[in-house]
């Protein structure tokens, strides 16, 4: 094992238009904008950065916005789905909230003794709200656009897709120190450290999905939690 991961840190995608993304993100999910800098890669493109009140590593869902990129391809070897976690009784007030907003949402579904609401964003990123019975105790931004006792409070998980599984599942388990916890069908479920919200990545294995492309409205990588400096600089 190289390291033992605590969990996500953030999940970084691509967007087209950055106003449309600030609305989405701050007015119908109620994250609040963190920060706004630049892709130091490509000092023309903004980076926003969405979270709670102080930004904690665990709640980041940040995006490189490039509006003449084209249209990306959801599919196998990309991260598929970003969940967030809300309080369980809110899955019926976001139904309800997104639904008011022109936003198509699915059923309501129970996986894993979690009530999963998925919908896409402006730009068709897959996100999903996910309420377990045990609660999160992260405090969430509570000056934004949703009343905090609905709010989010951080990450929950991301979905990889893949053709096969044995590659990642080495990866998580060997390299990042993650343990398998659960498995239902083709989803397998991984945790890093004492689990919970912010520290699960579920592996979807879809052999018959096509390779993913990354572009506008796919997801760029996901960030893993270093437990200190030096761990990271190695």
């Amino acid at each position: 094992m190289s390291i033992a991961t605590s969990g996500l840190h953030h999940v970084t995608a691509i967007a087209g238009d950055p106003q449309r993304n600030v609305d989405f993100y701050l007015k119908a999910l109620g994250l609040r904008l963190v920060k706004k800098t630049v892709n130091f890669d490509d000092p023309g493109t903004y980076h926003l950065y969405y979270g709670d009140s102080s930004g904690k590593p665990g709640s980041l869902m940040t995006f490189f916005p490039w509006r003449e990129a084209p249209v990306g391809l959801h599919g196998n070897g990309q991260a598929t789905t970003t969940a967030f976690s809300v309080p369980q009784a809110a899955i019926g007030w976001w139904k309800s909230h997104l639904t008011g907003l022109g936003v198509q949402v699915s059923q309501v579904v129970n996986r894993d003794e979690e009530d999963v609401l998925t919908f896409r964003d402006p730009d068709g990123i897959t996100i999903a709200l996910v309420a377990h019975v045990q609660g999160d105790p992260r405090e969430p931004w509570d000056h934004g656009f949703v009343p905090p006792e609905h709010a989010i409070r951080g990450l929950h998980s991301v979905t990889l897709s893949v053709d096969r599984e044995e590659a990642t599942a080495g990866m998580l388990v060997d390299d990042l120190g993650l343990r398998q916890v659960h498995e239902d069908s083709n989803r397998l479920r991984f945790a890093a450290g004492e689990g919970g919200a912010g520290a699960l990545v579920d592996v979807l294995v879809t052999p018959e999905a096509p390779q993913g492309v990354v572009a506008v409205g796919t997801v760029h990588h996901v960030a893993w939690r270093a437990p200190d400096e030096r761990t990271q600089a190695e």
